[in-house]
């Protein structure tokens, strides 16, 4: 038996991206960005409780560029997790299962997470203007 340097099992370097996969790992991503930005909203929310100088270094800190971009990373996580959800949802329901829907519902999730995380923030900078 011959000592081959091979992989013992697949890599993902070998299969093809398909879309189930890469929302799938997507997925995963924003529970991870979800997970950290609770505890920016608790630190904001003990802020707003303190007030005064607490409160006004936290405002500060969220209207910085880094804490915008925050926010808005926070916002798309959010929508693509909720939307994405939602699919997973319908197909525990018994839902969508044939290949062509699966990529009918993957992009409709993609595009409504543009769509939806571009209307929040539209309203939110025209509200605060």
């Amino acid at each position: 038996m011959s000592n081959r340097a091979r992989p013992l099992s697949p890599h993902l370097q070998i299969y093809r991206k398909q879309i189930t996969s890469v929302m799938s790992i997507l997925h995963r991503i924003s529970g991870i960005v979800l997970s950290f930005g609770a505890f920016v909203l608790a630190w904001w929310l003990l802020a707003v409780a303190q007030g005064g100088e607490a409160y006004d270094r936290a405002a500060a800190c969220l209207a910085s560029p880094f804490g915008k971009l925050a926010l808005f990373g926070f916002s798309l996580a959010l929508m693509y997790h909720l939307l994405n959800g939602i699919r997973h949802l319908l197909w525990d329901a018994g839902w969508g299962f044939q290949i062509p829907q699966v990529y009918k519902s993957g992009y409709t999730v993609a595009g409504l997470t543009v769509v939806f995380t571009a209307a929040i923030w539209f309203f939110a900078m025209r509200g605060a203007a």
